[in-house]
């Protein structure tokens, strides 16, 4: 009986970095990896780097910081060796220590891609970045500028032009993420008629994924489901799913933002799998 041979990833697909093998790193790896495409991914836990080897993943052990020692720079030298594109999944809490830091550390992991000849920079950032008002939010009622007045805002500026994009995803929900803990237990919360803007761990891997496979440079994208239930309405049942005690929200009607997505479902073409999160919840 013949052997099957081992399948190797056809020389067309790019070869694509993922920095941050977390709770969105690690499925999108894994989903680049099942597509056929070499990965490079990281980790800043040791005990990690056999879980990206046996998934695939070519894994490095790497900790950011705006001061690199010799040895994680080498190790981001050689991670992204004959990379193509480059996905920067660093939130700020992890990376710097300090908001104010997190502009500076992106700016030292772009230098770094540049002169390995990185083309492609895919930036997951956060609708965080908008302010806190009762209106629907489009990508440019938050401008990414090396002057603006949010440490996040100057991060995005470094992504800024036609061969990167900037994903902003909405409050994350899945897997290791039950929305219902949140709130869980808790009386008379303030702004129970305010929208829930969330987005499911399959949509946040599947489009990334899909920016990638269609070459989807030069943009801005909010990343969020389409339907935004209040407060009061998701996060009572996302704990009752839980077996966990209700919260309960004050009578007040408070309103807030609403987190607009279309932009991207138009350009990419990528059709979201949770869009209802109410339903997500099962």
């Amino acid at each position: 009986m013949s052997q099957t041979p081992a399948y190797s990833p056809p020389a067309s697909l790019p070869t694509i970095a993922v920095l941050g093998c977390g709770w969105l790193g690690l499925p999108l790896a894994r989903a680049l990896v099942k597509a056929g495409y070499p990965v490079n991914g990281s980790t800043t836990t040791p005990g990690q780097l056999l879980t990206l080897r046996d998934a695939g993943i070519r894994p490095f052990l790497l900790r950011l910081s705006p001061r690199l020692s010799s040895i994680d720079a080498d190790t981001l030298r050689v991670l992204l060796h004959d990379v193509e594109v480059l996905v920067l999944n660093i939130p700020p809490s992890r990376a710097a220590g300090s908001a104010e830091a997190y502009p500076a550390l992106l700016e030292l992991v772009v230098h770094a891609a540049s002169l390995a000849g990185v083309r492609h920079i895919l930036h997951v950032s956060s609708t965080g970045v908008y302010p806190d008002e009762p209106r629907i939010m489009h990508e440019a009622d938050a401008q990414a500028s090396a002057n603006a007045t949010t440490p996040m805002l100057r991060a995005e500026a470094l992504f800024l032009g036609p061969a990167h994009t900037v994903v902003r995803l909405g409050g994350l929900l899945g897997p290791g993420r039950s929305a219902g803990r949140f709130l869980a237990g808790r009386h008379d919360l303030p702004q129970g008629d305010a929208p829930v803007n969330l987005i499911h761990l399959d949509d946040c891997v599947g489009l990334l994924q899909h920016i990638i496979a269609e070459n989807s440079w030069g943009h801005t994208f909010n990343a969020c489901a389409a339907n935004h239930p209040t407060r009061r309405e998701f996060y009572p049942l996302a704990a009752s799913r839980l077996g966990l005690e209700p919260p309960t929200f004050l009578s007040e009607s408070a309103g807030g933002k609403i987190i607009d997505s279309t932009l991207v479902r138009s350009i990419t073409g990528y059709t979201f799998r949770h869009d209802d999160v109410l339903a997500a919840l099962a």
